[in-house]
């Protein structure tokens, strides 16, 4: 079996009439329409719509079942002036879809306020001690988003409280759907909503469309007060982008132009975020990724996620720049956390005797964080490619785990074979959570290792690396790097392109920074500068295959081509 670090390269093959095609019709070079094909896209109509993405070209909201219901719902509400409450999750995806419900609701005329839950005290989705405070409140309407598709007695308890519950969730629902006034999730058994893989703040902007679309139809809106839902679109991309969900279809909708909007966003939250994070110039899917969200989640990692709504709601900006400090600070906090936690999860791997052998990582503590477990998982995850679950034991012995996968192993089906063990669980394919009485750990680290076992082979354990295929050498230029900005935003589902230079040769080789190879590279005569963040101990001598992504570079009113490699390999023969 080969090293961790080491990667297998998995070059993808395609269609080259198809290629031409493409290339012909839509006046692309050969090398976009390859990558386009390798994903999918490999109609004249759908490449189109994919390069040039429209807010026009959205599915009808009123496709997902039990929208209908859920618009219906909620007029009644606005039009008896009943009091609505959100429920939102405590991550990005549930705080922008809080955010987003309730300053729509309130801008069209409904008494609306919102509830999140505390990770440590109410515990994930929906829970019955909250739902009684909120009832108590004078809550007549429940709304939540990002969670509740598995909760059928926290339902049924609305129900027998006489207060209706509208559910807005894209997780994967079990056997049985919660009995509600709503339910709306594209994954639920029925629903003809065609794309399945929103984000919850996805499910929730379709909610307003709908009641857009019905309140208008019932001329509810004065002259001047139709609300402009591209204006809602920012914390949209936000969530989804936050949520990893696949960036095609409908998810790249509101990417594309969610983006735009969180670079000129008018909500003081969000500049205040934007400024604490460093960002000046445009927001790309990185930046979300990597600089926003995860100062949104901060709060509710390490204590409560309410000031991340707070902030996305402000209208003081004052206000807004002390939350975001705030929540800078709790994001500084959470990285000490986790690189200790990361420590010492790594040393228990590296001295456990188990790895490589092993097919599967389970690890529990006393002394780690629950709110950071999760992250630490992928971060072990990417280090020992295995599908991974940290579990944070309390003083009375119940534990709670967070889990991440690899490709080829579903873990929301390992949790479920092994569920006899859990007291609850629930999740998708790459993440999900599990509640557990701490003297069930050692069985069920033992049955998750089989439910491994049983599914993945060798092959498996050694992450890929995805190339989007070969690229002739007279073709990496300018004109190719400024094209492949139309595939943007990059993120999962449409990743950044990897393309393939063989048989290159290293003429300078200099090591920069942290480990870092600053290389010029010859290849059938033509010369390029390249850059490989942290592989100062690849090799550089003889002939070379390097996988890599073109990026210009602008400096002083000049600008130059520049490859990132991302791996190199000697070449193949």
């Amino acid at each position: 079996m080969q090293s961790r670090m080491e990667k297998k390269w998995h070059i993808k093959t395609v269609d080259e009439a198809k290629v031409r095609e493409l290339s012909r019709f839509l006046g692309i070079c050969s090398t976009t329409a390859r990558i386009l094909i390798g994903r999918g896209i490999d109609s004249v109509d759908v490449a189109t719509q994919f390069l040039s993405p429209t807010l026009s070209a959205m599915v009808d909201p009123l496709l997902l079942k039990g929208m209908q219901a859920a618009v219906a719902r909620v007029l009644m509400a606005l039009k008896g002036g009943e009091t609505v409450c959100i429920y939102g999750d405590y991550d990005v995806d549930g705080i922008t879809g809080t955010a987003l419900l309730v300053s729509f609701l309130r801008q069209v005329g409904l008494n609306c306020n919102y509830f999140i839950p505390n990770r440590f005290d109410d515990g994930y989705g929906l829970n019955e001690a909250a739902l009684q405070r909120i009832i108590d409140s004078g809550t007549t309407l429940i709304i939540s988003v990002d969670c509740g598709i598995t909760s059928l007695e926290e339902a049924a308890y609305c129900q027998q409280a006489g207060v209706d519950l509208i559910i807005l969730d894209h997780h994967a629902p079990k056997e049985s759907i919660p009995v509600a006034a709503a339910v709306v999730n594209p994954l639920q058994p029925g629903c003809a909503y065609p794309f399945k893989m929103l984000a919850g703040v996805g499910v929730a902007f379709n909610l307003l469309v709908a009641i857009r679309s019905l309140m208008r139809q019932e001329g509810l809106f004065g002259v001047g007060d139709e609300p402009d839902l591209r204006d809602w679109l920012d914390l949209v991309a936000l969530g989804t982008i936050a949520d990893v969900v696949p960036l095609v279809g409908q998810n790249r909708i509101y990417a594309y132009f969610g983006l735009q909007r969180l670079e000129n966003s008018r909500r003081p939250g969000i500049a205040a975020l934007k400024k604490v994070a460093g960002i000046t110039d445009a927001v790309t899917c990185g930046q979300v990724g990597f600089r926003l969200a995860p100062r949104l989640n901060a709060a509710g990692r390490m204590e409560s996620a309410v000031p991340g709504v707070d902030l996305l709601l402000g209208a003081d900006a004052e206000e807004c720049t002390v939350i975001a400090d705030e929540l800078d600070t709790a994001n500084t906090e959470r990285q000490t956390v986790e690189r200790t936690i990361l420590e010492e999860a790594a040393g228990m791997v590296d001295s456990g005797g188990k790895y490589p052998a092993c097919r599967s990582i389970v690890l529990a503590s006393t002394a780690w964080h629950q709110g950071v477990i999760g992250i630490v998982a992928s971060r072990l995850v990417e280090r020992y490619h295995r599908p991974t679950i940290l579990i944070a034991i309390d003083e009375q012995g119940t534990a709670k785990g967070s889990g991440r996968s690899i490709p080829g192993f579903h873990l929301l089906d390992a949790l479920t074979a092994s569920s006899e063990l859990l007291e609850r669980y629930g999740g998708h394919r790459y993440a999900a959570g599990v509640g557990l009485q701490s003297e069930h750990i050692t069985a069920f680290a033992a049955a998750f290792e089989g439910a491994a076992r049983h599914t993945l082979g060798d092959s498996d354990l050694v992450p890929a690396l995805d190339v989007d295929g070969d690229v002739a050498p007279a073709e990496v230029n300018i004109a190719l790097t400024q094209e492949l900005q139309r595939l943007e935003p990059f993120g999962a589902g449409n990743p950044e392109p990897t393309l393939l230079l063989r048989s290159v040769t290293v003429v300078e080789r200099r090591i920069v920074g942290d480990g870092h190879l600053k290389l010029r590279i010859t290849v059938a005569g033509q010369t390029f500068n390249a850059i490989a963040f942290r592989q100062s101990e690849s090799p550089t001598d003889g002939l070379l295959d390097i996988a890599f992504f073109p990026e210009l570079n602008c400096w002083n009113n000049s600008t130059t081509l520049q490859l990132r490699i991302k791996a190199i390999r000697r070449a193949e023969a």
